[in-house]
């Protein structure tokens, strides 16, 4: 029971924490990398992953560490952006990886261009007062990629062995 309702809370929930934070701040806190990849091996070991399958996403998660702080190194993301899409990388092993990749590229992109049109009117004068959203309206700011990335890990997750090992029967007789 608690292990189920571990695996249908827990990514969720560090996920939407990621993708407000970098709307509000425009920073992801390390925080979040830990939570997601402590919670990855306490709930792996905890349901019986195989010791194989726990280092194939171990493999991908590095995998995508690599590629990721490439990107930070080149300027096209934030270092938090990175780390989380390591950690989510983790989660989802080889399985999955693509179809969030293919994710976060289409809502990156859509992000971006959105992002670039309300960068293009002036923002209205109650809104001017919000920290937050003038940050977010500055033509210098970067792009709250972790938006993107959240959304597309939510969109993976129900597909992932993760929510398949749910016992949702027994859940709702509770």
């Amino acid at each position: 029971m608690i292990l189920d309702l571990a695996r249908l809370m827990l990514f969720p929930a560090l996920m939407a924490f990621a993708a407000a934070s970098d709307l509000f701040t425009m920073t992801i806190s390390n925080r979040v990398s830990l939570a997601l990849v402590a919670g990855f091996f306490v709930l792996a070991i905890a349901g019986g992953m195989a010791p194989y399958d726990m280092l194939t996403h171990v493999g991908a998660g590095a995998l995508m560490l690599v590629v990721a702080f490439t990107c930070f190194a080149m300027g096209w993301v934030g270092g938090g952006d990175a780390k989380v899409a390591a950690s989510v990388a983790l989660w989802f092993g080889f399985a999955q990886l693509m179809n969030f990749l293919l994710y976060a590229s289409l809502f990156g992109g859509a992000l971006t261009l959105l992002l670039l049109q309300f960068r293009q009117w002036p923002l209205p004068y109650g809104l001017a007062g919000q920290a937050w959203l003038a940050r977010l309206h500055a033509k210098e700011s970067g792009i709250p990629y972790g938006i993107a990335l959240a959304t597309s890990a939510l969109m993976v997750y129900p597909d992932t062995e993760w929510v398949k090992a749910i016992d949702l029967v027994h859940l709702a007789l509770r």
